[in-house]
């Protein structure tokens, strides 16, 4: 037998192809690779690309000339290492949404908290591993509104030769939610913040960057709607991810049952619904089942808002297409439409929230935390802040601007990121932010009953110390300061549990022992309730400088966030390391 040896160019051209077909389908190394876990390389070019939808065309800021951006694929205990090099004019940092991020708080992501931006012509590295977490969360910008356009899916499938508690789908469909300006949506906030009135709201949402038929103007065939074609009698997995700015949503399809099975990369109880509910920053997956037989006619999946706020909001409804497919006889009925709750209905937003439960199995165990060592009570809402002098404002009596705060706090960003300063041991040094901020309310009112006729906030850059390993309990309270309102709030660095919630004020007497220590959902974000409250706990076990803040992005901007410092253990494992070389300077 002749064995023919390649030369040494065909070796390297065969090399260079596989290569070049692995980085640009990363995914595809999962399926073939043998190692328990590896590390995955992804780069990410921050550029300008000219989109049209609505019939207006105008450049937005991508990801690789992507929108919504590119996919991130990994398996539990891979590697992430993500270069991001900044093309535009305007400043950036990427959040990996829901990532634990242990010992490697500098890939965090937001903006003046564990990072400076990366500004024009600057590029960084994001290198951080995925510890103990499988299914759905995301990327998106963290600086400014730039998260508009800048986000994407981040999937995270189980080690390898590890399965689902639940049937394996036969497909996997993401599924974002997102929303669509006309206009520059940081034009949109600078204005904003300049006027003190509240912002304008966008002109439609998306699902996977699509209007769909509803809108005016919106192309009612492919290219702006949104379609899910699949086969009768087949299971999918559909990844839901909420990257609208600044709005809950309902969702549903016409004449199908999902199955909730997880939530914020956790997994859950299955429990069936028609509607679903999902806030700005959560993510779930569901189990779409399909009908046995072809059912000759189309459906449509609808999103809309859920707002109890007393604001403009943008009231509109996306819509795609559930099609099964078939290759003749092509379907001209008009879509089935399902039925969505009225835009304020609370009762079945708290129903919904109530359906979540931990799978608490001996693989999947719920840690929840059954001793408290430190105690918080955060109010969270609305205020104002008073208007400049010389200056004419458009927020509250026109004489005011909007703000927005945690226990009357403001809290105003930092010139250098914090978690610089407190690796540095900068604090109180310059001023920049001090360590003092309250573990409740300064001045106790009925923050749902009738609001105090002083609605002004405090400013400052303020923050919480704890040790490393506290079992931390905070009850996060809505006020009725200008309108009682749901809001998403997300804890960065941590995963935390949903011990109880309630409609009106928290009571600490009668409502911890109706707290769930057993099963509670386990999420990085949480809607606390329209004029009620929510508790969680969490173990303070991963060290560095993590934000808290409404997923809002409008009350983001107004310093409803704070930011918790977890000091270092005593063990090697336990501290964190120095920043990489790269860490972007301000």
């Amino acid at each position: 037998m002749i064995t023919t040896v390649p030369s040494s160019s065909a070796l390297f051209v065969a090399f260079l192809f596989a290569t070049t077909f692995l980085c640009s389908f990363p995914e595809l190394v999962l399926a073939t690779s043998k190692h328990a876990s590896v590390t995955r390389h992804y780069k990410f070019d921050i550029k300008l690309r000219n989109v049209t939808r609505l019939c207006h065309s105008k450049g937005i800021v991508t990801v690789n000339g992507k929108f919504p951006g590119p996919r991130v694929v990994a398996r539990e205990g891979d590697r992430l290492v993500v270069k991001v090099v900044n093309h535009v004019p305007n400043n950036v940092s990427i959040h990996w949404h829901g990532v634990r991020q242990l010992q490697s708080g500098w890939a965090d992501g937001p903006s003046y908290i564990t990072q400076c931006p990366i500004q024009t012509g600057q590029s960084y590295v994001y290198n951080f591993t995925i510890v103990g977490q499988r299914g759905t969360l995301f990327w998106h910008a963290h600086f400014s509104w730039l998260r508009a356009t800048l986000y994407g899916p981040l999937i995270l499938l189980p080690r390898r030769n590890e399965s689902y508690p639940f049937r394996k789908p036969y497909k996997e469909v993401p599924i974002l939610f997102g929303e669509w300006w006309n206009a520059d949506p940081e034009a949109v906030i600078a204005q904003a913040l300049q006027t003190g009135a509240g912002p304008n709201v966008s002109d439609a949402y998306t699902i996977n960057g699509l209007p769909g038929p509803l809108y005016n103007c919106s192309n009612n065939g492919s290219t702006d709607t949104y379609r899910l074609k699949v086969k009768p009698g087949k299971t999918y997995l559909l990844r839901l991810i909420n990257a609208a700015l600044n709005d809950e949503l309902f969702f549903s399809i016409a004449n199908h049952t999902l199955v909730t099975v997880e939530a914020d990369a956790s997994y859950v109880k299955p429990f069936e619904s028609e509607i679903i509910v999902i806030g700005p920053g959560q993510t779930s997956n569901v189990l779409l089942k399909t009908k046995p037989e072809y059912p000759n006619t189309t459906f449509f999946m609808l999103a809309r808002p859920y707002f109890t706020g007393m604001g403009t909001f943008d009231n509109s409804t996306v819509a795609g297409i559930l099609e099964y497919k078939k290759p003749l006889n092509t379907v001209n009925t008009p879509p089935l439409k399902p039925s969505l709750p009225a835009i304020n209905d609370t009762s079945y937003v708290a129903n919904f929230s109530s359906k979540f439960f931990s799978l608490n199995s001996a693989k999947y165990p719920a840690k929840v935390p059954q001793k408290v060592d430190k105690s918080f009570f955060f109010t969270v809402g609305l205020g104002t802040s008073p208007c400049p002098k010389n200056q004419t404002c458009q927020g509250p009596n026109n004489s005011s601007k909007f703000a927005a705060s945690m226990n009357n706090i403001s809290f105003a960003l930092p010139s250098i990121a914090l978690l610089q300063q407190h690796f540095f041991r900068h604090a109180n040094n310059n001023g920049s932010y001090t360590t003092d901020f309250p573990a409740m309310p300064l001045m106790p009112f009925n923050y749902t009953g009738t609001p105090p006729n002083n609605t002004r906030v405090s400013n400052g850059t303020k923050t919480v110390v704890i040790p490393f390993n506290t079992s931390v309990q905070v009850v996060l309270q809505d006020t009725s300061i200008l309108g009682a309102e749901s809001h998403p709030l997300h804890l960065h660095g941590y995963n935390f549990y949903v011990v109880g919630q309630g409609s009106g004020n928290f009571n600490p007497n009668t409502d911890p022992p109706k707290f769930n220590l057993v099963d509670p959902v386990e999420r990085n974000t949480v809607g606390v309730p329209s004029g009620g409250w929510v508790a969680i706990r969490f173990l303070a076990d991963n060290p560095g400088v993590w934000l808290m803040h409404c997923h809002f992005d409008v009350h983001l901007s107004w310093g409803l966030r704070m930011a918790w410092i977890v000091e270092d253990g005593k063990l090697p494992n336990q501290k964190l390391p120095p920043p990489p070389a790269d860490l972007p300077k301000c």
